[in-house]
């Protein structure tokens, strides 16, 4: 298949660790790649964001990256990126007229599925020739409402736009099963949702050890204190729950902390959450047993995982979350937020435990059950690690969304739905 994916702000190109870098990035580049595995044809397109950047890089074998110049050609917090979508989807249409049709479009985000309904729908006026367009929306506006109220910076009419757009691409790929209701209460039909959850790489990830690998990176290493330290990793936002954990070490009196992600190490104390946290751990006379690593390189993010006794991740909420499944590939059981994804990728009891979210009480008490019982501990490890493999790689999770766009590109007269992009864009 000719595959055309789209992804507005997230480039599968982008360094992960900034504000709007992160999970989004990773899922797109590896499912692209992976995608390409099995023989198919990728390009991603994402908003040009650089004048120095040409239009088109190859990534990786079979799968190139195109820059698409909508809006100025420099960095726009996503948030603000709307009135620029329509752009994006006329130049979709013009570069696929004006060259190859692809089989399917699969937007990442809802602005980016903005841009491929409209693109796929002047397509099919102007050349009579149907994309079939599939939506992953990564987060969603009425989930992050409900949690963030007046914090929430989105554009206004978001939800009500992205219920529009659920109900009117031909398929919804959610990524877990409380996206799937979430959902349902917006309106989107269920013959229109399908569940293929995120990935991570199985080569990258992997137990200490395990195939010469190992070897732990920087912020891997024991501390000199002896004591076992949990690690708590990934974009330093509010919302990540990072203070839920410094306060369940008021009754965890041996353990240490690290966080790894934010800025480099050397821009640390500027960085308003870091100092957030750390007047907390201050105040709760922990400090000493906090550390904060800034951002950790990619390949040594195994090594830092895999000397961690106990990996926590304790969001208010999250739409899917992947540090519990790079815990889970180097076999490190996870205590986290009962919210999500994790509610799908954290198997209670088997892989690790699940606790209320923003609960330092139960963080503390899940943690030192994992940390006083050793054995039970490597049999979550183990668990959690054939579960990744089983589930979760990016093998099997391209060949799940393969299957799903087959399924509507060879779906007889598929549901054109109703949504006009371009009226939408204008209207939020």
């Amino acid at each position: 298949m000719r595959i055309a994916m789209v992804s507005e702000h997230a480039s599968p190109l982008a360094a992960l660790g900034g504000v709007d870098a992160g999970g989004q990035n990773v899922h797109v580049a590896a499912l692209a790649t992976a995608l390409a595995g099995l023989g198919h044809s990728v390009e991603v397109y994402t908003r040009r964001d650089d004048a120095g950047l040409p239009e088109r890089v190859r990534m990786a074998p079979g799968v190139d990256v195109v820059h698409v110049p909508a809006g100025p050609a420099r960095h726009v917090p996503k948030d603000e990126l709307l009135p620029w979508m329509a752009d994006f989807g006329r130049w979709l249409a013009d570069a696929w007229l004006a060259d190859t049709v692809p089989d399917v479009v699969h937007g990442h985000f809802w602005m980016s599925g903005l841009a491929a309904l409209q693109a796929s729908r002047a397509v099919a006026s102007l050349a009579g020739e149907r994309v079939p367009v599939v939506q992953t929306f990564h987060a969603l506006g009425s989930v992050k409402r409900r949690h963030q109220g007046d914090r929430d910076t989105s554009p206004r009419g978001r939800v009500q736009t992205e219920a529009a757009l659920g109900r009117s691409v031909d398929l919804v790929i959610a990524t877990c099963s409380d996206e799937v209701a979430e959902l349902r209460r917006l309106g989107v039909p269920d013959h229109k949702v399908g569940v293929v959850p995120c990935g991570v790489d199985l080569e990258h990830f992997t137990p200490r050890r395990a195939g010469g690998r190992g070897v732990r990176g920087p912020g891997g290493a024991p501390s000199a204190s002896g004591r076992p330290y949990v690690l708590s990793i990934g974009r330093l936002v509010e919302r990540k729950g990072v203070d839920t954990v410094i306060q369940a070490l008021v009754d965890l009196p041996d353990v240490e902390l690290r966080v790894a992600g934010g800025p480099p190490a050397d821009e640390l104390a500027d960085d308003p959450e870091v100092q957030r946290l750390s007047a907390l751990a201050r105040r709760l006379r922990v400090a000493d047993r906090v550390t904060f690593l800034g951002c950790v390189a990619h390949d040594d993010v195994p090594g830092v995982i895999q000397g961690a006794e106990v990996v926590v991740a304790t969001p208010w909420y999250e739409p899917f979350g992947i540090v519990p499944l790079e815990a889970a590939a180097c076999g490190t059981p996870v205590v986290g937020s009962a919210v999500g994804g994790l509610l799908d990728s954290v198997q209670d009891g088997v892989t690790g435990y699940l606790v209320p979210p923003q609960d330092p009480g139960a963080v503390a008490d899940a943690v030192r059950t994992l940390l006083d019982d050793p054995v039970r501990r490597r049999r979550f490890g183990v668990a959690a690690r054939r579960r990744a493999e089983q589930l979760y790689g990016w093998d099997s999770v391209a060949r799940e969304t393969a299957r799903a766009y087959e399924h509507v590109v060879g779906a007889e007269g598929a549901a054109r739905g109703t949504l006009h992009a371009d009226a939408e864009v204008e209207a939020v």
